[in-house]
């Protein structure tokens, strides 16, 4: 009996997805609620459960084509459960494989024959379906598993964009520490590797002749989402950006002198975000109007009592912008802690939905790239957001001397149909204030 694997609705105004991999492929046993297919939404990537045990028996959609919510994808042959382990022991165990029923001729023409050898995919890499099945009703054994594991099975283990980037980087799978369900390695175990210093040199370049001049690569949707509301912003909103500058002395010395007891009181680092963060909710409620957002169907301002930061975070898909909710009622260790695991689960394709949805202000820290100066987009239907950047040591006058100081320039971008200039610079002034004397922060002042 054959079990449909269905698109479910991934959230409010979501009404498509792209099928990014398949964690499972045909012949695959599988438990319910195991994760058989990644989605990838506009939103976020969401992994979708087995809706019954069994066998999957059928892939009907490929990996980067684009589907509706309601869509069948796949099929699970639920007659094949007791080989999948339906009553809570391991898919192909040696008891399972001895109690199982003779298999329907469906399964037959399906799993591969015993003598079968693990054979490279088209793209080179090892086809978990192709692993070779030596037990009972062509059943996987535990030699089975090690054999096809031993022939490149680590790498099969991947989703395309985990085995892209290891590619990319020139690191091995066998030596990453996986951390997907069934043991599969996601993009952020790569990247976590790559940090700790685990690739390998990354092969030679082509020669120029050999190389092509140009490439075709299928836009995601999450890319594809942030163009669309990019240009909508900047369609809709009048958007200005007025500047200053910070001299972040009084912040550093200040996250130099308490880091250490910070980090082994709260068990989170001490970062510039926390005090900016303070910062800005202290500047938003001194001037309301850039914490508002004006409804374009009934001509209304809508002022937001409620300060719930959205934080721009680089991604393997892109720039996603997972939002800390009650900044005003969250401590520094608080807002340090929050961001840390939003900024994890971001690397890992983890965030949903609701993670990204109903901020009311944006931060954007281009400086931990080494931007110097830049003019952020709005963050639509916000109606500011504030560009960070690289911190420099400059000469400035200070007193009458000239004296070097560890600098940064700070931007607010605004829609200045709802703010004007009297107020977009009074909120950077009170954000320069506070970063240059954090004690304000404290009093609320």
């Amino acid at each position: 009996m054959a079990t449909d694997i269905v698109v479910p609705v991934l959230g409010e105004s979501v009404t498509e997805a792209t099928i990014a991999a398949w964690l499972k492929q045909p012949g695959d046993a599988v438990h319910v609620d195991e994760p058989v297919v990644e989605l990838e939404t506009e939103k976020a990537t969401v992994e979708l459960g087995a809706p019954k045990a069994g066998v999957l028996s059928e892939v009907l959609v490929g990996e980067g084509e684009d589907v509706e919510v309601g869509t069948v994808i796949g099929r699970i042959d639920a007659s094949a459960s007791a080989a999948a382990g339906d009553s809570g022991g391991d898919a192909g165990s040696d008891d399972d494989a001895g109690s199982g029923s003779e298999p329907t001729p469906t399964e037959e023409r399906e799993q591969p024959s015993a003598q079968a050898e693990s054979t490279p995919s088209a793209d080179g890499e090892l086809d978990p379906a192709r692993a070779p099945r030596s037990g009972p009703d062509g059943t996987v054994t535990a030699g089975d598993l090690q054999s096809f594991l031993g022939e490149g099975g680590d790498a099969a283990r991947s989703g395309p964009a985990a085995r892209k980037l290891m590619a990319e980087r020139g690191v091995d799978a066998g030596a990453v520490q996986a951390s997907g369900p069934g043991g599969r390695i996601t993009k952020g175990d790569v990247l976590a590797h790559v940090e700790s210093g685990g690739a390998r040199q990354a092969p030679a370049p082509k020669p120029a002749a050999d190389a092509p001049r140009e490439e075709r690569v299928r836009m995601s949707r999450l890319r594809r989402t942030i163009a669309s509301r990019l240009k909508e912003a900047q369609n809709t909103a009048a958007i200005l950006t007025t500047f200053n500058e910070i001299d972040m002395t009084a912040v550093i010395e200040a996250r130099k002198r308490h880091k250490e007891s910070f980090e082994k009181r709260h068990g989170v680092r001490l970062g510039f975000t926390s005090f900016f963060a303070k910062a800005c909710v202290s500047a938003l409620k001194a001037v309301p109007e850039v914490n508002a957002e004006i409804d374009d169907d009934k001509n209304e301002v809508v002022f937001k009592h409620h300060y719930d930061l959205g934080m721009a975070v680089s991604s393997p898909n892109g720039l996603v912008v997972p939002v800390i909710r009650d900044c005003d009622a969250l401590s520094f260790a608080g807002i340090e802690a929050t961001l840390a695991e939003l900024a994890s689960r971001a690397r890992d394709g983890k965030l949903t939905q609701d993670d990204m949805t109903g901020g009311t202000f944006t931060i954007s820290n281009g400086g931990v790239f080494g931007s110097m100066l830049s003019t952020p987009i709005l963050n639509r239907p916000q109606s500011g957001i504030l560009g960070l950047h690289k911190i420099e040591e400059r000469p400035i006058a200070l007193d009458g001397e000239v004296v070097i100081r560890p600098m940064m320039y700070v931007a607010l971008s605004y829609d200045h149909r709802l703010v004007d200039g009297r107020e977009a610079v009074t909120f950077l002034v009170h954000i320069k204030d506070a970063m240059e004397d954090p004690q304000r922060l404290l009093l609320e002042i």
